[in-house]
């Protein structure tokens, strides 16, 4: 059992870690006990405000310069693959996800509230119809996109949002911020008090130009930060719902709290049988792993079929971890980051809690994350690419990260791309076609997409 540190944890925390057991092959969860847990609805939300925030320094502003309208030549330090060409298609305004459409097209969330779609790179002016009212503030607001394994099949397109219930966020004014195109406002560096807000799974079917049918299939009845969705080889939705707190007994050791977790759903929105806390009592049954703090970055290794997912550390600390069922990754009991106010955290030696494959010190603040597997750039397959917003919290210095691996996933180097964009990454993902696409995170905001620089430009390049 894997020992990390331990430090400010409260009494009950410090009795969920002690005691934590989870039922394994020999230890199943009664079959009457899954399938009561299966049959059940979730019961109705009851309000819950959001958790203290943490202490920081005033914040080092600068805004990013504007982004070169392309195409821009970078470079790589991978021989094969040393000249590389950026194509830009400008007019998105903070981004935080996207998805790839059978004939082409890029669906890509803005967490203002509205889904965009780029053809032939070029973007659509005009929002995609049919998008939840969304209640958008710091990291919450319409994030993740996903389509269905057989979306040619039920053309299903999933999205996690923040669905506002507090009266003085109303459905007008948020639809309204939506119409006006601006920017997530209220809360943390806004105009306003953060809204109270719950963290939900949609799902929508895709007519060709927009989303008919929406329904929130899963609610988690708390205002989770950042959240991922992915689906894993086993056909199930796993759902990150973030939060970063350092208080005593915080919701991520919370067993009966959503925030702090990753979830595995059924494509319906219900509770999968096999769950490891299915049965158990004071624990949710949707929760797969806990013990996380933001993770924005979620992909199955394609050898392995294990899920990866970068998550965001405080000060330092930033991590990939391979994900197992009812593991506890310990935030915020330990890390190798710092508090923001530049405290460590974690003094005392504790086991049972996961430890990440790699860490970031200083944090490049990680996003978005893809193995590439495609063949436009065979030297970079198996190589894991990261996003980052900034480095060592310092302004214009977001970038991709490109990290090699040994044949047992170790790793052995890896490589800064992108910094001389100054830009904020969001999201970076390898399309159908064999590309990297990546998003910035500004209020002008663009998709890139990265091209070998030698060749020819290829058809339909954004210019």
């Amino acid at each position: 059992m894997t020992i990390r540190t331990l430090v400010g944890v409260g009494a009950v925390t410090a009795a969920i870690v002690a005691g934590m057991t989870v039922p394994t092959a020999q230890q199943p969860a009664s079959t009457a006990q899954q399938q009561a847990s299966t049959a059940q609805q979730q019961p109705p939300c009851s309000i819950a405000a959001p958790t203290p925030g943490t202490q920081a320094p005033p914040p080092v502003s600068w805004a990013a310069p504007p982004l070169a309208d392309g195409p821009i030549m970078v470079q790589s330090a991978e021989p094969a693959h040393r000249n590389l060409r950026l194509r830009v298609t400008k007019g998105l305004s903070h981004p935080w996800a996207m998805a790839f459409l059978p004939d082409g097209a890029i669906l890509i969330t803005e967490r203002a509230g509205r889904v965009r779609i780029v053809r032939d790179g070029k973007l659509d002016p005009n929002p995609v119809a049919g998008v939840p009212v969304v209640g958008a503030t710091g990291l919450s607001g319409l994030l993740d996109i996903a389509l269905h394994p057989r979306f040619a099949e039920n053309r299903f397109v999933y999205l996690t949002y923040h669905k506002p219930v507090a009266p003085q966020y109303t459905a007008e004014a948020m639809r309204a911020n939506v119409q006006q195109g601006a920017a997530p406002a209220p809360g943390r560096g806004g105009r306003g008090p953060a809204p109270l807000l719950q963290l939900v799974l949609a799902r929508g079917t895709w007519d060709g130009k927009a989303l008919v049918g929406v329904t929130d299939i899963f609610n988690t009845c708390a205002p989770g930060s950042a959240s991922r969705i992915v689906f894993g080889r086993d056909g199930m939705i796993y759902m990150s719902s973030g939060n970063a707190s350092e208080i005593p007994d915080p919701p991520p050791q919370d067993p009966n709290d959503y925030r702090g977790k990753l979830l595995r759903l059924r494509d319906d929105g219900t509770v999968p049988a096999d769950n490891p806390f299915v049965g158990r009592a004071g624990y949710k049954p949707e929760i797969y792993s806990m013990g996380h703090r933001n993770q924005l970055g979620m992909a199955v290794n394609p050898e392995t079929g294990e899920l990866w997912a970068s998550e965001q550390g405080p000060n330092g600390g930033d991590e990939i971890n391979i994900i197992r069922a009812g593991k506890n990754y310990g935030w915020p009991l330990v890390s190798y980051g710092r508090s923001y106010m530049g405290g460590r955290i974690g003094t005392k030696p504790v086991e049972g809690l996961e430890e990440p494959i790699v860490v970031w010190i200083p944090s490049i603040a990680l996003s978005g994350m893809t193995f590439y597997t495609g063949d436009v750039f065979p030297s970079w397959k198996r190589n894991v690419f990261v996003g980052g917003l900034r480095q060592g919290e310092i302004p214009r210095t977001g970038q991709i990260q490109r990290i090699v691996f040994n044949e047992k996933w170790e790793e052995i180097r890896r490589e800064p791309m992108l910094r001389e964009l100054q830009q904020r990454i969001r999201d970076v993902r390898q399309g159908p076609d064999g590309y990297l696409y990546v998003l910035t995170e500004e209020d002008a905001a663009a998709l890139i997409r990265i091209e070998p620089g030698d060749a020819p430009a290829p058809a339909g390049a954004a210019r």
